[in-house]
């Protein structure tokens, strides 16, 4: 599938950027799509931006129109999923590669992207995710792989409360994600990340040199706006993603029986696309489970506190940014608090327990008073350090001085 955006002509002095990616960057329902989203809208500003996206799905025309905004081309390969299973059951009995790659690579793709490197001569490859990487490793066009965080440690944080039968396979994927992560570094000129927490995650002895690109906030998307408020507390996200399964499963089972102990009026929302079986068996007269929404802001602006208790998981959560842009009182890990980088009970609340959560949650319903002021510093700390602007310049300079 190829399409030209003509709102685009190419300009002989630009930048041409392949930007090379592992599904297709819209709808934005995944952190990994938003991320190279705005990083695309972005660099589009200076650069003209060449889209080759996989997908083992079909993908909209409508979505292909949004990105045709700020794309010169756009190339979408369907992935065969005959092709993909026996690529999974083939790596894993017969090979030591990374399932994640394997999922995403076939030799027929290979020759495709191949072709496209060709036809377009860009002047720099931009990857997203070590899951395409194989593709141009071995291309002399300079190029810039975007880890975004330790995908190998996300992993590895699932093992212990996966179910017995999925232990193993987690246990061989993370040894193979931990190797390839390294494998890969030489092959590539730049290097950038999430996060400082991340990045000393990646096993290289040159992973200082590896960038932090952090995420952004699109302030005009998440603004803050007065609605009357229906929900106390809210958690978004993908809710088929096992790390925000397991924050809300915590949440649910562990600390809100605390909270309801004391006020049992109490009302727990879950936004959020694709919510897995676990999730959909919290619903109850006190948990709504909303799945897919068009205008998740609008949710925000309904509830009093944004929760999100993550126990596992890598790299920033974009929920924590959108709430806090939105003037919402935040509530948070250490774990998610240690790539974000704010205050404790200065402009979030951390929790390590299941009784200091019920106690900030306490707090906050309590005292309106202290909701405006935790929220207020909290919108100025995002404002002051998650730009969409500001995190793709320092990506913009590694691409325009490596050519």
């Amino acid at each position: 599938m190829s399409c030209s955006a003509s709102s685009l002509a190419p300009v002989r002095d630009l930048t041409k950027i392949f930007v090379l990616l592992s599904r297709f960057p819209y709808p934005l329902e995944k952190g990994d799509k938003l991320r190279v989203f705005n990083q695309i809208r972005e660099l589009s500003k200076k650069h003209e931006v060449i889209l080759c996206a996989l997908s083992a799905e079909k993908v909209e025309q409508s979505s292909i129109d949004v990105l045709s905004e700020y794309c010169s081309k756009i190339e979408v390969i369907k992935l065969s999923k005959i092709k993909i299973y026996w690529n999974l059951i083939k790596c894993l009995l017969f090979t030591d590669q990374s399932l994640q790659v394997a999922y995403f690579y076939n030799s027929s793709a290979q020759k495709k992207i191949d072709g496209f490197l060709t036809k377009y001569k860009p002047d720099h490859i931009y990857c997203q995710l070590i899951r395409v990487t194989e593709y141009v490793r071995h291309s002399k066009i300079p190029k810039t792989l975007d880890y975004m965080d330790a995908l190998a440690r996300g992993m590895e944080r699932r093992i212990e409360d996966a179910p017995f039968y999925l232990k193993w396979s987690l246990k061989t994927e993370t040894t193979r994600l931990k190797r390839y992560e390294h494998f890969i570094f030489d092959d590539f000129d730049h290097h950038t990340i999430i996060s400082e927490q991340d990045r000393e995650l990646i096993v290289h002895i040159k992973n200082e040199d590896i960038k932090i690109v952090k995420n952004g906030v699109d302030y005009d998307t998440f603004k803050y706006g007065e609605l009357p408020k229906e929900y106390d507390l809210i958690f978004t996200g993908n809710m088929g993603y096992p790390p925000n399964v397991d924050s809300v499963v915590y949440l649910v089972y562990n600390v809100m029986p605390l909270v309801w102990k004391e006020k049992p009026e109490v009302k727990l929302i879950i936004v959020g696309a694709q919510p897995s079986a676990k999730v959909l068996k919290l619903k109850s007269e006190k948990v709504i489970v909303t799945g897919w929404v068009e205008e998740i802001s609008s949710y925000y602006q309904k509830s009093k506190v944004f929760i999100a208790p993550m126990q596992i998981g890598t790299g920033l959560q974009n929920k924590l940014l959108e709430a806090m842009a939105m003037k919402l009182p935040c509530i948070t890990s250490q774990l998610a608090n240690n790539a974000l980088g704010a205050i404790h009970k200065e402009n979030i609340l951390i929790g390590n327990t299941d009784e200091d959560y019920k106690k900030h949650i306490l707090m906050l319903i309590d005292d309106a008073n202290y909701q405006k002021e935790l929220a207020e510093k909290g919108y100025h700390f995002v404002k002051e350090n998650y730009t969409w602007e500001g995190s793709t310049a320092i990506l913009d300079k590694l691409i325009t001085t490596s050519h």
